[in-house]
């Protein structure tokens, strides 16, 4: 009923909005006809545009509150993910997808989550979509790894070497990095939001300028990396 209710308001707005803008052409068409018809009319002008003001308020209105109802369901339109199944022994173990795709369409949820995976290898492993919130990937292997689409927000990522991944459209927030090495990765439309970037190296990594610009403006990224010696900031060529 609700949805319904949303629907119905959203359409009402819509509608009455272009209601509202409708006349404004043929209003127009009618001024160029000549000042004597823009003289005669304007009375008539004046009252379509007062319509158009009342109908332009109420298709607003409308939408002020279409949005109203929208909006505390669309803040709720996040993932709802299952309990940790902590009963699979099997569970915290790196496995490549068999569909073969970077679209992390998997046949079942890869969890990941709140695993201790300290200097585990998932060097060309298909891993993407995996859950990895709040694991511990320190000194993991993840060469050449696809991991599109990984949500691995608080996870601990430690002197992980990331050279050749393909990372993604994922979410690393809060996570932290250090000494981690992302030589000539792919990390388009991820974010490293909160994230500790000391002392990592992103030499060659492919990104956009948008992304390019967000780490560098994270206060971690400093430092030279342990294993390659090159400076943090001058691998992303961030400005001093």
């Amino acid at each position: 009923a609700m949805a319904f209710l949303r629907s119905l308001t959203l359409a009402a707005a819509v509608l009455g909005a272009a209601e509202a803008f409708a006349p404004c052409t043929p209003g127009i068409a009618r001024h160029q006809a000549g000042a004597f018809t823009s003289l005669k009319m304007s009375s008539n002008n004046n009252n379509n545009e007062n319509g158009v003001a009342q109908k332009l308020g109420a298709g607003l209105a409308g939408l002020a509150l279409a949005s109203g109802l929208l909006v505390p369901f669309a803040a709720d339109a996040g993932f709802q993910f299952p309990p940790i199944d902590r009963n699979d022994k099997n569970r915290c173990t790196f496995k490549s997808s068999a569909i073969g795709q970077s679209n992390a369409a998997r046949d079942k949820l890869y969890d990941l989550r709140e695993c201790p995976m300290q200097g585990k290898d998932a060097s060309n492993f298909d891993i993407a979509g995996a859950l990895m919130m709040k694991g511990d990937f320190t000194g993991a292997k993840f060469k050449e790894a696809t991991m599109s689409k990984v949500n691995a927000e608080e996870a601990t990522f430690d002197g992980a070497d990331f050279s050749n991944a393909v990372m993604d459209r994922g979410t690393y927030k809060k996570s932290s990095f250090k000494g981690a090495v992302f030589a000539n990765a792919v990390l388009s439309g991820s974010s490293f939001a909160g994230a500790d970037l000391t002392d990592t190296d992103f030499s060659d990594a492919y990104m956009g300028d948008f992304d390019n610009k967000n780490l560098c403006k994270n206060p971690t990224l400093s430092g030279t990396n342990p294993k390659t010696g090159a400076d943090s900031r001058a691998s992303l060529a961030c400005k001093k």
